[in-house]
């Protein structure tokens, strides 16, 4: 009886070890890391007046070619891209797997684009466009530090908006430009004069406020080429990069560029990027900038 027990109790080892082996193979299988891992939804809106928004987005494919950008990143799960209703609350968010735009968020895009041509040159549509792929960049850094584990020093919050700013100007000059003025447009109505005001508790906030994002996304492009965003500083103006913070733009844009060739791009299939990107017009980084004295670029030490 003590042998058949024993005999038993063997078999039953095997067997737990092998259920094991089994769901561990089958969570690997299901954690396999692959391209073309974005899906998408369009989720019919919950208010009529979000209807003909709803139409419009689908007309002009516009989850469908952000999905495409981001096809070529190797993933170990599916996200998911999304716009959805919000029942009157204007946000956009990441929670794994999903990145969801409310429809809010996005008539107010709509709502405020310019009217005609500005002066500077945009477009309502480069308006619409650079701030709808801006909302989704960010929301999508969120995710890719978040799956992909990349370590973040400092808050999530002003990485995404790297993130989104950087992945911008992937696309080659012309498309760049288009985006980058674009997506600052919606922020360039907080920097119409020299002094702002907002209540204190405005700068407990996770997120920059809009003037100082603003001028993140002038910066990083300024930095990236001064040629080509040459008019950002032409003026020394409010609504324009002041020249004592666009000395250190090229070491910003650097700084931006090494983290993401070092925790990103492992991640990115070269061969899908060529077929959706353009970077190759971007100064190459190899090697971390030099820290400079911020003294003398033009900066102030904390008092």
């Amino acid at each position: 009886m003590t042998l058949a027990r024993s005999i038993l109790r063997s078999i039953l080892h095997v067997v737990c070890f092998i259920g094991v082996a089994c769901f561990a193979l089958a969570s690997a299988i299901g954690a396999e890391v692959r391209t073309n891992r974005i899906l998408i939804e369009y989720v019919p809106p919950t208010n009529p007046a979000h209807q003909p928004l709803y139409d419009l987005l689908k007309q002009h494919r516009t989850l469908e070619k952000l999905q495409e950008v981001f096809s070529p990143f190797r993933l170990p799960i599916d996200l998911k891209l999304r716009t959805i209703g919000c029942d009157g609350v204007s946000n956009a968010w990441y929670h794994r797997p999903d990145v969801s735009v409310c429809y809010e968020y996005l008539n107010e895009i709509y709502q405020t684009m310019p009217k005609e041509t500005t002066p500077g040159g945009i477009t309502p549509h480069d308006a619409v466009l650079g701030q709808t792929f801006y909302v989704f960049g960010h929301e999508m850094g969120h995710a890719m530090f978040d799956v992909l584990k990349v370590p973040i020093i400092g808050d999530a919050e002003n990485g995404a908006d790297h993130f989104s700013a950087y992945t911008m100007l992937q696309f080659g000059k012309a498309r760049a430009k288009d985006l980058i003025t674009g997506a600052a447009y919606t922020y360039k109505k907080y920097v119409q004069g020299p002094n702002v005001s907002a209540p204190l508790v405005a700068f407990s906030d996770i997120h920059d406020a809009p003037a100082q994002r603003f001028y993140n996304m002038l910066c990083l492009a300024y930095g990236a080429d001064p040629v080509l965003f040459a008019e950002f500083v032409e003026k020394d103006t409010a609504d324009y990069l002041p020249k004592g913070r666009a000395r250190n733009c090229k070491r910003e844009y650097e700084q931006v560029t090494f983290a993401f060739n070092e925790s990103i791009r492992p991640h990115i299939d070269e061969r899908l990027e060529k077929q959706v990107l353009d970077r190759t017009w971007l100064p190459d980084v190899k090697e971390p900038p030099v820290p400079e004295d911020n003294l003398q670029a033009g900066s102030r030490a904390l008092q």
